[in-house]
């Protein structure tokens, strides 16, 4: 009736402003009917666990900061009293702010709204209101100007961030993993731009395999993921197919579905893994989606099966770079390197290339004045790979890439007649050890950005040669027979979980004196090349030698109420 409609409205319009009780307002009150330690404001502490504390934690407690003047409980102890006793008090606080709030007169913020009911006489009014991507939580009569029409903008959902989850329709893509045991929960969504890789065990009967959702392809596509503007679907980019005894075959169609069926006591075309791979814009906004599977049979013993899941981002119109560790190196990763491109530090930042391959990929894109390119795999920190006829002239070009952490050495012969000219075999000699492109500068923490300068570490290279004397200068020249790598790292950030980080990398070119051959006569001259990997840490120190000494006998009850 109107009546009561009115009266109710009235009722509202008369409801006096919020008063906050601080006295019952306890932000340090976490344990249930106990008391909590130096918790002034505790109602479970009694006056004997006052006297026991040593300060209140929560000296002030205020309702909202923001007010220009409110009530303010102020705790404190009495340490002269016997025992020591809790002192409180109410008082008006002040905010010293010029630009408080004085007056809360927003009414609808002060009741709690019941919400409105769908029925079928209201439903399409709110399918109007809150159907939409977005919708606003503002009353009505804040609107000052209503002819306005909302720009297109207005039903657009916000672009994602970094770590945001990325929403389907139904939720999220999920990303299974392990979360207390080794079993798969299927309730972990993936992240935005977070590269993942999981493990995770999933329990299967064979007779049920073609009703349990997480062993069929629909499981991991049937829901598209929200854009900004549109709706992504997740198409199938690949299809491999694993045997019993491990062995994987891709099939040539991937557009056909292949759901999960009992054949013969086996189940077959059961999920093993899959493999998403999300391409988005430089604005964090998803514009494709894809899903490679890797299905196969689970035979009727197997009450178990591991599948393994993946997810990786790139952004489009750029390739993406694998990395070698996050942030510091991982041991038996390649060690990335790069060079310095010609106009320096204008227009481009680093020329990087890496031949690395590995689940996590990080994709580089242009920022500012710099710019990315990706060069062939002789930019890479590698060595002089050994071939079986073990010949210099034949191996050169084939290179093995620098592992991080493992000391390497490699080499080959090279045979020297009275013919050989000594300046292109110097040359020749030089192109083996180093190859075609030697890298100037080397990445000092495994994700090492291309355009973060300074988290390159320069490669110093340094050149031995032996003394000739002035009888040897006629008739002889300086050859390169070996190349050292040293690569200096240490232990970089905390000691729970220290990072490597390569703070110095030299490069030592060793040349020797080659005489001149007699006619008809041969020599053969051993060519090396190693890495060595030096942790250069200095020792942690304990922090307790910094801390003082107190000869002090604490009371028995000192740590009340805990034992």
């Amino acid at each position: 009736p109107a009546e009561t409609r009115d009266a109710a409205q009235a009722r509202v319009r008369s409801l006096p402003a919020p008063v906050t009780d601080v006295a019952r307002l306890c932000v340090c009150d976490l344990l249930v009917a106990q008391c909590d330690v130096n918790c002034c404001c505790d109602p479970d502490c009694s006056a004997e666990d006052f006297s026991l504390f040593t300060t209140c934690s929560v000296p002030v407690v205020i309702g909202d900061r923001r007010l220009c003047s409110q009530k303010a409980a102020v705790y404190s102890l009495d340490v002269e009293a016997n025992p020591p006793e809790r002192i409180f008090k109410l008082i008006d606080q002040v905010n010293p702010s010029i630009f408080c709030i004085h007056a809360t007169n927003y009414k609808q913020a002060l009741y709690l709204k019941s919400p409105e009911i769908p029925t079928p006489e209201n439903f399409d009014q709110l399918l109007d209101k809150f159907g939409g991507a977005t919708f606003s939580a503002e009353p009505d009569s804040w609107n000052l100007d209503t002819d306005v029409q909302n720009p297109p903008e207005a039903n657009e959902t916000s672009r994602y961030e970094y770590g945001v989850p990325v929403q389907t329709e139904d939720a999220f893509l999920r990303l299974p993993s392990p979360v207390v045991s080794s079993w798969c929960s299927d309730a972990n969504p993936a992240g935005f731009l977070v590269n993942q890789a999981t493990k995770c065990i999933r329990s299967v009967s064979v007779e049920k395999c073609d009703s349990i959702q997480a062993l069929s392809m629909l499981f991991y596509i049937n829901s598209s993921i929200l854009a900004s503007v549109f709706q992504v679907n997740i198409t199938v980019q690949s299809i491999a197919v694993q045997s019993l005894n491990g062995m994987r075959t891709l099939l040539s169609r991937s557009e056909v579905l292949r759901l999960p069926m009992v054949l013969d006591e086996l189940c077959i075309n059961a999920v093993l893994g899959v493999n998403y791979h999300i391409t988005h814009t430089d604005t964090g906004e998803i514009i494709e989606a894809a899903a490679a599977f890797v299905l196969g049979a689970i035979s009727k013993e197997e009450l178990s099966i591991e599948q393994s899941f993946e997810i990786s981002f790139t952004q489009e119109n750029t390739q993406p770079v694998p990395l070698s560790g996050n942030p510091g190196y991982v041991v038996g990763l390649p060690v990335r390197a790069g060079f310095q491109p010609q106009g320096y530090p204008f227009p481009a930042a680093f020329s990087a290339c890496f031949t690395c391959s590995g689940p996590s990929s990080q994709t580089l894109s242009s920022m500012d004045i710099y710019e990315i390119h990706l060069s062939n795999k002789h930019s890479q920190l590698t060595i002089l790979q050994s071939t079986s006829t073990q010949d210099c002239l034949a191996a050169q070009g084939a290179r093995a890439p620098v592992l991080f952490g493992y000391n390497m050495i490699s080499g080959c012969k090279l045979r020297i007649t009275a013919a050989v000219k000594c300046q292109p075999l110097a040359q020749t000699l030089l192109d083996v050890l180093k190859g075609q492109s030697f890298p100037e500068y080397v990445a000092s923490f495994g994700n090492s950005q291309a355009q973060d300068v300074l988290d390159w570490v320069p490669i110093t290279q340094l050149h031995i040669s032996e003394q000739m004397t002035s009888h040897t200068l006629q008739s002889s020249c300086q050859i390169p027979v070996s190349l050292g790598i040293e690569v200096k790292w240490t232990k970089y950030g905390s000691l729970v979980n220290p990072q490597a980080r390569i703070v110095n990398v030299t490069a030592t070119i060793t040349t020797t004196t080659l005489k001149q051959l007699p006619s008809g006569r041969e020599r053969i001259i051993p060519i090396t090349s190693s890495v060595v990997f030096t942790d250069i840490s200095s020792p942690a120190e304990p922090s307790y030698k910094a801390w003082p000494t107190i000869n002090i006998k604490l009371p028995f009850d000192f740590f009340y109420p805990f034992v």
